[in-house]
């Protein structure tokens, strides 16, 4: 019985260094969403005022292929994203909202003046709730919402060259189909 007691911190000690291992060349930018495969939950978001874009809810996501980026001005990697947001609304013609987090109008609409507005709406979720229901766990995150409105793609955190040639555009391509 005491060898017992003794075993017991060296099992734990085994057991925590076994999954450590097994998890340690994991991608770290990878966050499983729940929402992966079903329907966008259900919101209406009014358009940051003074913008010159709308706002949209659900139902404005069915019908074609939607990015959706989840941004703030007070965001430093919002940032640097965003003239990939630009490039990528060029290049591929794609469909891209954007859902201004926890901002104050005048702050979104300065950001979006110096950097370029590559959004086709801009919906203001000042109290986090939509950011809460889509799961957001941080600025910047992007969606891709299907035709169905169904979410079938998220990346957390700034968009990289890399992230949209090899996952972001491959996940357009295929909602498309």
């Amino acid at each position: 019985m005491r060898y017992a007691f003794f075993a017991l911190p060296l099992i734990a000690l085994v057991a925590l260094v076994a999954v450590f291992a097994f998890t340690i060349d994991r991608d770290s930018s990878l966050v499983r969403s729940v929402l992966i495969d079903k329907p966008a939950p259900r919101f209406a978001l009014a358009p940051v005022e003074g913008l010159d874009v709308p706002g949209f809810e659900t139902a404005t996501l069915a019908g074609e292929p939607t990015v959706v980026n989840v941004f703030a001005s007070w965001c430093i990697p919002c940032r640097d994203e965003h003239p990939l947001l630009e490039a990528l609304k060029a290049d591929s013609g794609v469909r891209l909202f954007g859902i201004n987090h926890s901002d104050a109008p005048e702050n979104a609409r300065a950001f979006l003046a110096e950097l370029g507005n590559p959004y086709d709406a801009v919906g203001a979720d000042r109290d986090r709730r939509v950011s809460i229901d889509w799961g957001v766990y941080g600025v910047p995150e992007t969606f891709l919402v299907d035709a169905e409105g169904v979410i079938v793609y998220k990346h957390v955190g700034p968009l990289t060259p890399r992230a949209i040639v090899e996952e972001l555009l491959p996940a357009i391509e295929k909602a498309r189909s």
